[in-house]
């Protein structure tokens, strides 16, 4: 079915504003690609220092440039348990290219961090711009030069962004992600979030509450939540960068394996050595970052990647906006119910018909382009399929089945959850900001309410804590912003704040911060740009103040004239505690040099 013609409008759209970024970036990319990889005219001595640790054989392959190199970009750690599966992949990637004809290497390792260890923590200032530089750390890997093509083990938060930037900034070279999947199904989201608020309430203690996310957070993998990790996996595999099927199934077991095997061999071919060569930055296009943010509503995806997904757009040379990602959002129904925005984790998911099927669903009804090239070859309609473990440890793909196999965690698009997407742009004079509506409820997108100022998370706490939160509010959480702070997640106020709403009290959050990409039910303004460092309107608000957040009509606004507004002075804020400690002193040039969240909060663009 052809694509539908509001999406092909907005696509247009995205094309024409994007050739003063694309048309450059291509022509870097296709003067890379004419070059290739002349291991042969690298210096002796290069060349030796390059292939010192291989067998005779892997050198003699090396030497030349007739067989394949794989360029390995991991971010394996042990800490984090969405990544520790990676430790035995190198091994069985290497032995996955040696029977496919070619070599494979370690090119380099990433860091990776954990929000969940972060959370609350001066850590969590590190965390945003954590992106930009494991992009970083992934060029330096790949620029010795030895590489036909990349593989790209990630699949938390900032790691996959930040991995997509450095795999676009290479893009004359084919790229595959290769995910670790999630963790088994342990303590329900909904009953881990419940002990949560008991603990904030001081009904329960310490160790109740250390129980019940240990059951919950219990083995390798990914948290079960559908926030920014599993968002991750979902764009990977709607934008093509992942093998089909591949981005739920568990770690440690033979289909997993056999999907990593797979895609070494499938790297392997799509080199400018072979006769099918998919250089990552012309496979990926603007039609593929459409079929990400359509996906991102289907599905009720994180709002990070209002972020992310505009950074990992322009590495590419694409200006994805905001307006573009609301717009989207008025077209695209929500086909997934996944905590927070339903009972269900991502295991019940992928169990209904996951990927496959809601890749089947939105190409039926003309929501995705289905003519895109991807790392499986051209067309997404060879997504639209069911994964198993074939025979001799091989991968099988078979035809979607055609109803969902849980209606209440996977729809069709004739029997949508919500007619429209999950995220919204909110504009008026605070600014820009998104907010995230999938799992608010209807009686809750309309909040006007005196202000409450805060100037960070932990103020509002200790208010909430000394019983001063009465009343229907809106908390203004500012100073949180990319230059203030790094924008760490605000989301200890999830708790707070539902259960100040659980009580009855009508409250709403506005901050140029972020939240977790797992949050819900509350509704929440957030990524407000200009942010209040800079002096933004967002600066200007009082206590009391009547702040009116319209996710209906799309508004953010504070209820006074504007004459008086713009002749406030600006509040500020000693963020001194801000700069050092836990290597926040360190990220001080990332502060200074970031731009704004509506440009993705990135230091390489503004």
């Amino acid at each position: 079915m052809s694509v539908d013609s509001r999406i092909a409008a907005i696509t247009a759209r995205i094309v024409e504003r994007s050739k003063p970024y694309r048309e450059p970036y291509l022509e870097r990319l296709r003067n890379a690609a004419s070059k290739s990889v002349h291991r042969s005219v690298l210096g002796c001595g290069n060349l030796a220092h390059g292939f010192a640790v291989c067998s005779p054989a892997e050198k003699e392959a090396l030497a030349g440039d007739q067989v394949p190199n794989l360029g390995i970009i991991t971010s394996y750690n042990d800490m984090l348990s969405a990544h520790q599966p990676f430790e035995t992949y190198p091994a069985l990637i290497r032995e996955a290219a040696k029977e496919a004809g070619g070599v494979a290497q370690v090119a380099g390792g990433v860091p990776a961090m954990c929000d969940g260890v972060t959370q609350g923590q001066p850590g969590m200032e590190l965390s945003l711009f954590s992106r930009d530089l494991i992009a970083m750390a992934a060029g330096v890997g790949l620029s010795h030069n030895m590489f036909d093509a990349a593989v790209y083990l990630g699949v938390c938060d900032k790691i996959v962004p930040g991995l997509m930037i450095a795999a676009m900034t290479f893009g004359h070279l084919p790229a595959i992600f290769i995910p670790a999947g999630p963790m088994t199904s342990g303590l329900p989201n909904d009953e881990k979030a419940r002990v949560r608020q008991l603990f904030a309430e001081g009904k329960v203690g310490r160790d109740e509450l250390l129980v019940a996310e240990s059951k919950s957070y219990h083995g390798p993998g990914t948290c079960t939540f559908y926030g920014t990790a599993n968002s991750n996996q979902m764009l990977m595999e709607i934008m093509g960068l992942h093998m089909p099927g591949a981005s739920f199934i568990n770690p440690n077991t033979p289909l997993r394996d056999a999907l990593t095997r797979e895609a070494t061999k499938r790297a392997l071919a799509i080199t400018a050595l072979g006769n099918e060569f998919t250089p990552a930055g012309e496979m990926i296009d603007e039609r593929s970052i459409v079929n990400g943010v359509v996906g991102l509503h289907a599905t009720g995806g994180s709002t990070n990647h209002t972020m992310h997904l505009v950074a990992m757009a322009r590495s590419a040379g694409i200006a994805l906006t905001w307006q573009d990602i609301s717009e989207l959002s008025d077209v695209v129904p929500l086909l997934a119910r996944v905590y927070p925005n339903g009972l269900a984790d991502v295991n019940h998911f992928h169990a209904a018909g996951g990927m496959g099927f809601l890749i089947a669903q939105l190409l039926k009804a003309g929501y995705l382009h289905q003519d895109v090239r991807t790392v499986f070859g051209q067309g997404l309609d060879a997504y639209a399929i069911d994964v198993k473990l074939g025979e001799n440890g091989t991968v099988r793909r078979e035809p979607i089945p055609a109803e969902s196999a849980d209606p209440k965690v996977l729809t069709t698009v004739d029997k949508p959850f919500q007619p429209t997407g999950g995220l919204k742009m909110l504009t008026g004079n605070l600014g820009k900001a998104v907010i995230k509506i999938s799992a608010v409820k209807a009686d809750r997108h309309v909040i006007e309410a005196p202000a409450k100022i805060f100037h960070d998370q932990g103020e509002l706490q200790a208010a909430f804590k000394a019983g001063t939160l009465e009343g229907d509010f809106i908390a203004v959480v500012r100073f949180q912003g990319p230059k203030a702070n790094g924008m760490p997640e605000l989301h200890k106020l999830t708790t707070v704040l539902g259960i100040l709403q659980d009580r009855g009290q009508r409250v709403a959050l506005v901050t140029d911060g972020r939240m977790s990409g797992a949050s819900g039910k509350v509704p929440s303004a957030i990524h407000l740009t200009p942010e209040a460092v800079d002096g933004g309107p967002i600066a200007r608000i009082r206590e009391g103040d009547i702040v009116r957040l319209d996710a209906t009509a799309g508004t953010i606004e504070v209820l006074v004239p504007a004459e008086e507004l713009a002749a406030r002075p600006a509040a500020t804020a000693d963020l001194s505690g801000n700069e050092f400690g836990m290597g926040r002193e360190l990220f001080q040039p990332f502060r200074a040099a970031t731009g704004t969240a509506d440009n993705g909060a990135s230091v390489f663009f503004h």
